[in-house]
């Protein structure tokens, strides 16, 4: 029989930074999870949640396409728990010129970033509506508010995601599905050594602790705030960003996240 005691999240890509501290928090708010990365780290990370009381099932996958979000879905679904609360987290990055980048590496990060987040909430999000009931929390960025030069393609991805948040949050208005967006500045993770960006002054400047970052969030999602910027300095900086001519902004971003920057 099923054990249905503790509501049920997902949580993707919770194998190291914001996502695994958004898993640690579900757990210590009492839930089980599902949890997925592309990396084999994510078994490891399961092996820590369960430590903390938590029943926890992970999948190493790409959730970079459809037939990934399937596959994964498959996975959720065969363990008999509705979603209670889904944490869509999964993302990539990508430093240099566009034209310098490989371009299959380029549409990974489209893909994993947009096509597979939108697929996984696509089908989530229709059986919570279904259920009436239901939260979800989008990991998008500040990065999205500012156009991102060296890092064009991550930074136009993360405007997609602040967007598609806010617009899906009005849809599902009096459904009982609520939707939050949680915008995060430069954070202590991998995210910079995955991005080839170590050499850039972003990349060698102080960071965030993620597990600030996931409270932030986490709180956003549970007290139904439409989105949340973790941290006054980016607070400050998402203000200022909506007020300066984006070709400004184009400049300030090339300083700090140009090649070879962090040695200027």
């Amino acid at each position: 029989m099923v054990n249905t005691a503790r509501p049920l999240a997902v949580v993707t890509g919770a194998s190291s930074g914001i996502g695994l501290e958004l898993a640690r928090i579900a757990v210590g708010e009492g839930y089980d999870l599902i949890i997925a990365a592309d990396e084999p780290d994510i078994k490891r990370a399961a092996e820590k949640l369960r430590r903390e009381g938590a029943t926890v099932d992970a999948m190493t996958i790409d959730l970079a396409d459809v037939a990934g979000v399937e596959k994964f879905c498959t996975f959720i679904a065969d363990k008999g728990k509705p979603v209670d609360i889904l944490l869509a987290n999964a993302g990539h990055g990508l430093g240099q010129g566009f034209l310098d980048q490989d371009l299959a590496e380029a549409l990974h990060v489209v893909d994993t970033n947009i096509t597979g987040t939108i697929a996984l909430i696509h089908k989530i999000g229709n059986a919570m509506r279904q259920r009436g009931e239901g939260r979800i929390l989008i990991t998008g960025s500040i990065a999205g508010f500012i156009p991102g030069t060296y890092q064009a393609v991550h930074n136009g991805t993360k405007a997609f995601l602040n967007s598609f948040s806010f617009a899906l949050r009005e849809e599902l208005e009096d459904t009982g599905v609520t939707v939050s967006c949680l915008m995060p500045g430069a954070t202590d993770t991998r995210f910079f050594e995955r991005a080839h960006m170590l050499d850039t002054a972003i990349g060698q400047s102080k960071k965030d602790d993620p597990a600030d970052v996931a409270r932030a969030g986490f709180d956003a999602m549970m007290g139904n705030e439409g989105d949340v910027v973790s941290g006054w300095k980016n607070k400050l900086q998402s203000a200022i960003a909506n007020i300066t001519p984006s070709a400004m902004l184009a400049g300030q971003h090339a300083k700090t996240a140009a090649p070879g920057s962090a040695k200027e």
